[in-house]
């Protein structure tokens, strides 16, 4: 029998989380390859549906990565984010999914380490818990 790999979609800041994404490529940080990375302007324009139709669609685990609390490009938009994760993990603990499947987190530009260690955490976490009811019928 194989190995279950998570499947895990990380939504990007383009401003800090990809800028550490790209600091990671070049300094050799390991990241899983099992996690899909999605660039967006901002945190705060991931939706609760985005996260949900994700998870609904297979992924195992989402993460959302941006930047730090009052370093946001767009101001606020990591604190909107932040409770719109909040929001999902409410609803998918309601239906019986671990609200440790979806996370919220950051990272500074330059922070390549933190940037793999989050989501090489992810990983970890995501792998203890097994796959996803949903995307896995």
């Amino acid at each position: 029998m194989k190995a279950f790999e998570p499947k895990i979609v990380a939504f990007c800041c383009h401003y800090c989380a990809l800028a550490a994404a790209d600091v990671a490529g070049k300094t050799g940080v390991q990241i899983p390859t099992n996690i899909r990375i999605i660039r967006v302007l901002c945190t705060g324009k991931v939706e609760v549906d985005h996260i949900l139709k994700t998870l609904e669609a297979g992924a195992d685990g989402v993460v959302v990565i941006g930047c730090k609390f009052g370093e946001c490009y767009f101001r606020e938009g990591n604190f909107r984010a932040a409770k719109k994760i909040e929001r999902v993990q409410n609803l998918i603990e309601e239906i019986g999914l671990e609200r440790d499947r979806v996370r919220f987190d950051f990272v500074p530009g330059p922070g390549a380490g933190k940037f793999g260690a989050i989501l090489n955490g992810m990983k970890e976490q995501i792998s203890s818990l097994g796959p996803s009811p949903l995307g896995h019928q």
